[in-house]
């Protein structure tokens, strides 16, 4: 993992200097050919934006990469979750951070209340009533 941050990381460099460089290229080359006279001080602020922007994705794209999914539709079965928005027979329910669409066998589970999951049909789950601490039907 270390080996592919690293690669990351002189990616993002030598890509954000390419940016940087063509920025300067327009702003003393391009503009000027227009006709179109920029201060000096306005190329380094746009620049210092824009790397502080490559800074910022950076980042936040490498903290997405190393976060592992809580669940997986595969293993879903079995979870447990909250009622987000009523399950009247179909609704929204949360399972650790993630949001799932969810049905009912036909009964109305208000929202606040507990449901396990027993299937799942494509990219729906399907669940029954039940406490979070108590154990799944099988």
């Amino acid at each position: 993992m270390g080996g592919e941050m690293s690669g990351r990381l002189v990616f993002a460099i030598i890509t954000t200097l390419i940016e940087e460089a063509a920025l300067a290229a327009v702003f003393l080359l391009g503009l000027p050919e227009l006709g179109i006279e920029t201060p000096l001080w306005l190329l380094i602020v746009v620049m210092a934006a824009w790397a502080t922007l490559a800074v910022f994705a950076y980042r936040m794209g490498s903290r997405a990469l190393k976060k592992k999914p809580l669940m997986g539709l595969p293993s879903v079965v079995g979870g447990r979750g909250t009622v987000i928005r009523a399950l009247k027979p179909e609704g929204l329910i949360r399972i650790g951070s993630e949001l799932w669409t969810a049905r009912t066998g036909g009964e109305t589970i208000d929202v606040g209340e507990e449901v396990i999951v027993v299937g799942q049909d494509r990219t729906r789950l399907i669940v029954r009533p039940g406490r979070l601490d108590s154990p799944p039907k099988t």
